[in-house]
């Protein structure tokens, strides 16, 4: 149903409902790109989509001078292979830069 909602032209939000944050969305995007979308639409569709739907294109939603800058930084390319999602070297968030393992373990999860 997925690929079909997409070759019609519907916009896709990525969100997902499970319970640790962050790591559920790799798998979604994954499955995006099963689906048909290209790596950038699956990236799009966690990113600027959402921020458009929801008003705030403006403040967030690409990596633009003047917008929030919360971003995961990757140790690789998803554009050349949507796995590498998964390969977060940095979370920056509130002007802070974080280590990923510290951010899992305060929620109990090992990825």
């Amino acid at each position: 149903m997925l690929r079909e909602l997409h070759r019609q032209g519907l916009q896709i939000v990525a969100g997902t409902d499970q319970a640790i944050p962050g790591y559920s969305l790799h798998r979604e995007l994954e499955i995006y790109v099963q689906a048909g979308f290209t790596p950038m639409e699956a990236l799009q569709a966690a990113t600027s989509v959402p921020a458009r739907f929801m008003g705030l294109d403006k403040e967030l939603g690409t990596i633009t001078v003047g917008k929030r800058a919360d971003m995961v930084l990757l140790d690789g390319d998803p554009l050349a292979d949507i796995h590498n999602t998964r390969k977060v070297d940095k979370t920056i968030a509130g002007g802070a830069v974080y280590e990923p393992a510290p951010l899992w373990q305060t929620v109990g999860f090992t990825p």
